[in-house]
């Protein structure tokens, strides 16, 4: 199962070129998630999308049919799904890794820095995808895909657009 992650597209839909990039980036995706921070690009991005799609808001996002986090279940990976801005992401990690171990899921996936991050830490994967429109610090835009597949380790990456 190829699950591509979005995030922090902040009005992607007004830019065709980049939205055209994203759309060819996410085409063979069996299912879409975007962590939050302008979700309502959301209609636009998955406009020729077939899969089942996911979504969160960020603290960017005021309107919508979607809640701030939610865990999911792919196969037999269960994934939270939040912006991170309520875990304090842009300091460190330690509140959403102890509301993952709460919930016992297998990976928090996560935005809001604009920094593509992956870390492996007890057992979670701790992914965040960057951004897709307004990248921070060194990183460039980017989009993050996960591999998922029965009893086996979740494979992620990174794909500059």
């Amino acid at each position: 199962m190829l699950v591509a992650v979005i995030s922090d597209t902040h009005g992607i839909s007004k830019r065709k070129e980049l939205l055209d990039k994203i759309k060819g980036g996410i085409r063979k995706a069996d299912i879409l998630i975007h962590l939050g921070d302008y979700i309502s690009d959301i209609p636009y991005i998955a406009e020729d999308f077939n899969g089942k799609v996911y979504g969160v808001k960020g603290n960017g996002d005021f309107k919508g049919e979607y809640p701030r986090e939610q865990v999911i279940e792919i196969l037999d990976k269960k994934l939270l799904i939040c912006h991170g801005d309520q875990y304090g992401v842009g300091y460190n990690l330690n509140n959403l890794y102890y509301k993952a171990k709460e919930l016992g899921v297998d990976g928090a996936l996560f935005g809001h820095t604009h920094i593509p991050l992956i870390e492996n830490y007890d057992n979670i994967l701790f992914f965040n995808p960057g951004s897709a429109s307004l990248p921070r610090g060194l990183s460039k835009k980017s989009i993050g895909f996960l591999e998922i597949k029965e009893n086996e380790d979740i494979i992620s990456y990174n794909v500059n657009l």
